[in-house]
């Protein structure tokens, strides 16, 4: 089990070989950076492309009978993995993503989706079934939070919501029936961290599978399954595809977990697009110079935000005064690219200061290369009222910012004259 961050970062030190690598060409030992760039690949590539080649294409073709015979054969006793009659089941261009994204969370095997909530629904309709019950906690991604609660009730399963970091509520929402605990860390929009090994020890010691939605932190900067947390998610929407020009998502686990998803995924039809395989496949080449850069600036601008007299509270791992602050030193490389803070005023005024900056963009969404702002009371809970807003834990005065990789030194100039302006 890693609990120090000296042991986390041996486990950076990834093995040729390994079967999530699926690469040629590497050497004994590489790190993160490598992975990003290299695995998943078997050179040299069709029509010796340096690239992986987008495999464009729908369906496969079979020179006569017998070689349909062949395959079909050789699938029925668990070969032909890389061969396939028709696009939703198997993507050269897929695969080799789900080999890159396997290599850099240290998992046996990865499965990539259409959009990051695909992955995160697809693992609940194929982990519970009428008469089960997940827990899950109350930090978690909202849209996590609806399926569990609304949607998933359709099917007769049921949902306990746990405060975050509460174990005590954790353990006495588990019941004979419980298949699942869900998680993020970070979370949004607070990061959140939960400690992982003591989630794991709950989780084995009741027999309750692990699930961590870990598109906050990156592989970079987070590994669950060292942990041995049982399966992790990605929006590889957010810092995976880094340029906000994609949708995707990916689950990493076992690949005995991931043969029984990849199944699953062949009738649920959430696949990905050859083509946004390639974009995130290219995106993920500079996944290790954009974390380090977005590390750097979070912890930069967060600092700052602290400091700042009209910010009345910053939270970002990074800071001390962050409640999950020795946690996520003892489990985290990096603490990321996403700030959130609470301001001096109420809903208009934080509009205002919102409206004041010049370099970050009003949207949603996080990772990419530009820096983007958001007021959640606005853009997430706009249809609640103050009251309900505040119920949730979502503030008038709260600000969401997602560092891009522009200048540090220009965005905290921006946001000071923002802050004196509005």
């Amino acid at each position: 089990m890693m609990t120090s961050t000296s042991v986390v970062r041996d486990v950076w030190r990834v093995a040729s070989g390994e079967p999530a690598m699926r690469s040629e060409g590497l050497g004994v030992r590489a790190g993160p950076s490598t992975l990003a760039v290299h695995a998943g690949e078997t050179r040299p590539n069709a029509h010796h492309a340096l690239t992986v080649p987008i495999a464009q294409t729908a369906t496969y073709t079979f020179a006569d009978t017998a070689d349909l015979r062949d395959f079909m054969e050789a699938r029925m006793w668990g070969g032909a993995r890389d061969r396939t009659e028709y696009g939703r089941y198997v993507n050269p261009t897929v695969a080799a993503v789900e080999a890159r994204l396997a290599a850099l969370d240290g998992g046996g095997d990865a499965l990539l989706f259409a959009s990051g909530m695909a992955a995160v629904t697809s693992v609940l309709l194929s982990f519970l079934t009428a008469g089960t019950h997940v827990v899950i906690t109350d930090d978690s991604y909202r849209r996590t939070r609806q399926f569990c609660l609304t949607f998933l009730k359709r099917f007769g399963i049921e949902c306990s919501v746990v405060p975050m970091g509460d174990w005590a509520a954790m353990e006495a929402a588990i019941r004979p029936t419980t298949r699942l605990i869900v998680s993020e860390s970070p979370t949004n929009p607070y990061l959140r961290v939960l400690d992982l090994t003591r989630l794991v020890e709950i989780g084995q010691r009741h027999g309750v599978k692990t699930l961590i939605d870990s598109t906050f932190a990156t592989p970079l900067n987070q590994r669950p399954l060292d942990f041995d947390v049982d399966l992790v998610v990605h929006s590889a929407t957010k810092y995976l595809s880094g340029h906000n020009d994609l949708l995707a998502g990916v689950v990493v686990a076992s690949e005995s977990l991931i043969a029984l998803l990849r199944q699953n995924l062949g009738v649920l039809g959430a696949v990905v697009d050859p083509h946004n395989a390639y974009l995130l496949l290219r995106g993920l080449k500079t996944l290790g110079l954009r974390v380090q850069r977005q590390n750097e600036s979070g912890q930069r601008v967060a600092e700052f935000l602290e400091g700042h007299p009209r910010v009345r509270r910053a939270w970002y791992p990074g800071l001390t005064s962050h409640p999950d602050h020795d946690t996520a030193r003892a489990q985290m490389l990096g603490f990321g690219g996403v700030v959130s803070f609470e301001i001096d005023g109420d809903l208009d005024a934080t509009s205002r200061f919102v409206d004041a900056v010049r370099l970050p963009i009003i949207a949603p969404s996080l990772g990419g290369v530009e820096t983007l702002i958001e007021q959640p009371a606005l853009m997430s809970y706009y249809e609640l009222s103050t009251e309900e807003r505040e119920a949730v834990g979502i503030k008038d005065n709260l600000v969401r910012l997602s560092l891009g990789i522009e200048e540090v030194e220009d965005l905290i100039t921006d946001l000071e004259q923002a802050l004196e302006r509005y």
